[in-house]
């Protein structure tokens, strides 16, 4: 019997996309549904948990302003 899973639709820009699909493939615990380039179904339950691991990921991936040496 197929069991049902309540999940949230998600929209965002493919870059996003693309570091959510790479969190998810280890265990899978995240995604339902890969609609298209720009749009995901997760887990409502694990919504709070994707969204904390995705603000990790990006605080480690964006590069801080270099400082000019002009003062």
């Amino acid at each position: 019997m197929p069991k049902a899973v309540k999940g949230v639709l998600v929209e965002c820009d493919p870059s996003i996309k693309a570091i959510i699909l790479k969190i998810d493939q280890d265990k899978h615990d995240y995604i339902v549904e890969d609609l298209d380039d720009q749009t995901l179904v997760v887990k409502e339950s694990q919504l709070a948990t994707l969204k904390y691991r995705l603000e990790e990921e990006l605080a480690n991936t964006q590069q801080m302003p270099e400082e000019s040496g002009s003062d």
